[in-house]
């Protein structure tokens, strides 16, 4: 038996103890004809930690017998287009097999053979859904042609073949849930979830969980869009605003068509961020959940800081180049007096036998490989997934952020990584 399930066991005993020892002083209260409504209150509390225990033991237990390594098979039960530019998936286990729960705001892994790659395409989508148990669901946007065509990146593409030629019925290959960006929902602290256009979906993960778990804990849920023509999941979030007292939704459009009704179709006109958090919020003392395009999210973070929200408070997920430095990361790159310039390393690519000069031309190692034809596996280039880490046979790297996926000694995750000194990279 491990040591946390121990503690859980042990924690369970002891609160059960408590909670029969009160009841009893209760009865006594009852029996003399006095009403106590402080051991009443002091019962109910521990009755609730009682549950809350048990609801964390079952859940890892379902978690540990049901999850699965490597790719297992996942039929596409249903493609719902939201709108013209998103489309829902719904995944049902092929071999019929129970779902593990996952934590709401966690991502699926496919492994995706696509038409125009060389091998196996690896891309990592945000769980839009909470944790059901009987399908998994995520949402993912198309990506319009890049203006330049010489340009175009090859992992921009998955998301179109979800589109175009992913359809119900078809058999993909999914990795299990994981991902270090998630809500807690064993706490019944106040949160502020915030999404982005597609960004959303982690954290619409995260409302939903909340209002299915029958939580009651006080949720501000902000969504900035440009317009109408952007407003996904619009009913759904509509219901959930107002049949829960503990939920506020607030729709914000940075620039609203002119038929877009302000008050009917949206609350706010202009962007998320602190300033109307400010005008919104009864105070800044939540925890803060957020996903978006990074000029959005580097924005959230600072202003938050700004405003005197700890940096413990604040939690994010970035897909694709990762931006948001936290203030110690920055204080860190900042006092390097004696950093070394930050360009023309020698790079020697050991298994593509090619060295080439590093001129500064790329925002992490991967994408300068991939300009220079030197194929590497990715997945969610904003080092989370994992999927990117490479050994370094010599030299040493900079993170332009603080990876999430765990790094072993001797490797970097060149999707977030660029050298700081010559290198030798076993690719």
């Amino acid at each position: 038996m491990e040591l946390g399930v121990v503690n859980y066991v042990a924690i369970a005993v002891l609160a059960l103890m408590g909670l029969y020892v009160l009841s009893l002083i209760y009865n006594n209260f009852r029996a003399a004809g006095v009403t106590d409504r402080g051991v009443a209150e002091e019962i109910r509390f521990l009755k609730e930690r009682v549950d809350r225990i048990k609801a964390v033991r079952e859940f890892d237990k379902q978690k540990n017998e049901l999850s699965w390594n490597g790719a297992r098979k996942f039929r596409v039960a249903r493609k719902h287009p939201e709108n013209g530019e998103i489309c829902s998936f719904y995944l049902q286990p092929h071999d019929e097999r129970p779902l593990p729960p996952f934590e709401p705001g966690q991502y699926l892994t496919f492994k995706l053979d696509l038409p125009s790659a060389k091998k196996v395409t690896t891309r990592c989508y945000s769980l839009s859904d909470s944790p059901k148990g009987e399908y998994y669901r995520v949402s993912i946007k198309r990506n319009p042609p890049p203006k330049d065509p010489a340009k175009a990146d090859i992992g921009k593409s998955s998301s179109n073949f979800f589109h175009d030629q992913v359809n119900e019925g078809d058999i993909l290959n999914v990795h299990a849930p994981g991902g270090d960006f998630f809500l807690d929902m064993h706490r019944s602290t106040p949160v502020v979830l915030i999404g982005g256009g597609i960004g959303i979906t982690p954290v619409l993960s995260m409302l939903n969980a909340i209002v299915e778990s029958g939580s009651t804990r006080e949720t501000w849920f902000f969504l900035g869009i440009r317009n109408g023509k952007e407003h996904v999941f619009r009913e759904h979030l509509e219901a959930i605003d107002q049949a829960n007292e503990n939920v506020h939704v607030r729709i914000v459009y940075s620039g609203p068509d002119e038929s877009d009704v302000e008050g009917k179709d949206y609350h706010h006109k202009g962007r998320v961020g602190a300033d109307l958090f400010k005008e919104v919020l009864p105070s800044n003392n939540y925890d803060y959940y957020f996903c978006g395009p990074p000029p959005m999210m580097e924005s959230l973070f600072h202003g938050l800081r700004d405003w005197d929200v700890p940096e413990s408070r604040i939690h994010f997920e970035a897909f694709g180049p990762a931006t948001v430095k936290s203030k110690k990361s920055a204080d860190k790159d900042d006092g390097k007096a004696d950093a070394a310039p930050a360009t023309g390393f020698k790079l020697k690519f050991v298994k593509s036998e090619k060295e080439i000069v590093w001129d500064g031309s790329a925002d992490s190692i991967l994408e300068f490989a991939e300009a220079n034809d030197i194929d590497m596996d990715s997945g969610c280039r904003a080092g989370a997934c994992g999927t990117c880490i490479t050994a370094v046979l010599a030299g040493d790297v900079n993170y332009n952020t603080d990876p999430s996926a765990d790094v072993d000694k001797g490797s970097c995750l060149t999707c977030i990584s660029v050298p700081k000194s010559d290198m030798e990279l076993d690719a």
